[in-house]
């Protein structure tokens, strides 16, 4: 019996807990480089087809 317990007193245990803050995850980078490839495109098709004087 005291075998029994000692190894029940030995058990490994495991606790998964979730995190208290929200994880966020940043793609602002990824989003400013797509705005400005787009304003990139729009200003080289504006200037090839308008005159600017």
């Amino acid at each position: 019996m005291p075998a029994a317990l000692m190894a029940a007193a030995c058990t490994p245990r495991v606790e998964v807990v979730a995190p208290r803050e929200p994880i966020t995850i940043n793609l602002n980078i990824k989003l400013d480089a797509d705005v400005r490839l787009h304003i990139e495109e729009k200003a080289k098709e504006d200037v090839e087809t308008k005159s600017i004087f």
